[in-house]
């Protein structure tokens, strides 16, 4: 793959942080790992204990343990009481609305303004080598993507997040559902904190799927997909039926053992975890010796081909349905070959 003059200024000695070290860069300008996407470590044989340690690693930092935290510091310090949430009523369901809104307005708008309004790290380490700004479209409201997003993620994107939230929260505060403590069940509560990461991938892959056919796609999904190179504002920028199911996923703590703390987490998963995808950026340098691994490329891969990679890379689905893609050329062709017996099954039948 061709390289940018930037990439040949040879001789020179690269930064800790030079991303062509870590990467390649095309002609267009967009960057993309070394390395190519793999499956979890789990998933291969025989397994590679080193390979486990950094998958764990990333798989817990930094934003696992971040959305725990938020969800921690929400229940202990910026929930109403459970007597207040007995009763559905304006002040607790809009403090909790406020709330959330202003989460994502500090986190989003910070890596916004970073990113993409100072532009303070330039295209280092960018897949896509452009900004959405220097490129208005009319697909989105104002010609803006990131007016759009924002748009689209506190019109109607909180407001959903925050019912679901307040429906577990009164549900809780009135004895429906399956509740307990730490203290009763120990292990369980353990084992569910690990897990939360692979429902919520398992849960994405299966209403994330659907809405890729024609019908939903056309009405639904292509709002999301109009941000085919996504910045932060695009992680929620959806049509609100997909916001419902996207965020659906926390229902499960209705019907399974669990603390109030734990939808909480899932729903911060869903919210301010959707940004991982989104970001556009492999790494965020904030430190030349300690930079943050987004972990971002396999979302951003189904944002630049659409019909890959409909998962996050955690579980194996895709790899098992054949939608996989790795970032390298070899998996273009696969995907090349997967579209025209698509088109030739749809030539054919419409010849019938």
């Amino acid at each position: 793959m061709a390289l940018t003059s930037q990439s040949q200024t040879t001789n020179k000695r690269k930064s800790p942080m030079d991303d062509l070290r870590y990467g390649r860069r095309n002609k267009r300008g967009d960057w993309s790992p070394n390395e190519p996407l793999q499956i979890a470590p789990f998933y291969r044989l025989p397994w590679n204990a080193r390979d486990i340690l950094a998958w764990a690693k990333a798989y817990f930092f930094p934003w696992s343990v971040a959305w725990m935290a938020i969800a921690l510091i929400y229940w202990n310090f910026l929930t109403p009481s459970v007597e207040t949430m007995k009763t559905i009523s304006p002040g607790w369901v809009l403090f909790i609305f406020a709330r959330n809104a202003a989460a994502l307005l500090l986190f989003f708008g910070a890596i916004e303004l970073r990113l993409y309004v100072k532009r303070s790290q330039g295209a280092q380490f960018k897949y896509n080598g452009k900004f959405p700004a220097d490129n208005k479209s009319d697909v989105f409201m104002f010609r803006s993507q990131t007016i759009d997003g924002a748009i689209r993620t506190f019109g109607t994107g909180v407001p959903i997040w925050t019912a679901y939230e307040v429906l577990i929260l009164w549900c809780y505060a009135n004895g429906y559902g399956a509740w307990t403590t730490f203290a009763d069940h120990p292990i369980w509560f353990i084992a569910l904190w690990l897990a939360i990461p692979i429902w919520h991938e398992f849960h994405f892959y299966c209403v994330h799927r659907p809405i890729h056919l024609p019908f939903l796609y056309k009405h639904i999904h292509s709002i999301h997909h109009n941000s085919v190179n996504p910045s932060p504002w695009s992680s929620l920028s959806m049509h609100p039926i997909e916001q419902a199911l996207f965020f659906s996923s926390c229902l499960l703590f209705l019907i399974i053992p669990a603390h109030p703390v734990f939808a909480l987490f899932q729903l911060n998963f869903s919210a301010m975890g959707s940004i991982v995808g989104h970001i556009g950026y492999d790494k965020m340098v904030f430190n030349e010796d300690t930079p943050i691994d987004v972990n971002g490329y396999n979302h951003y891969l189904h944002h630049k081909y659409f019909e890959v990679n409909y998962g996050d890379g955690s579980v194996p689905i895709d790899k098992i349905m054949g939608t996989f893609h790795d970032g390298t050329p070899a998996y273009d062709d696969i995907l090349d070959q997967r579209m025209k017996k698509r088109r030739d099954k749809l030539a054919a039948k419409a010849q019938r």
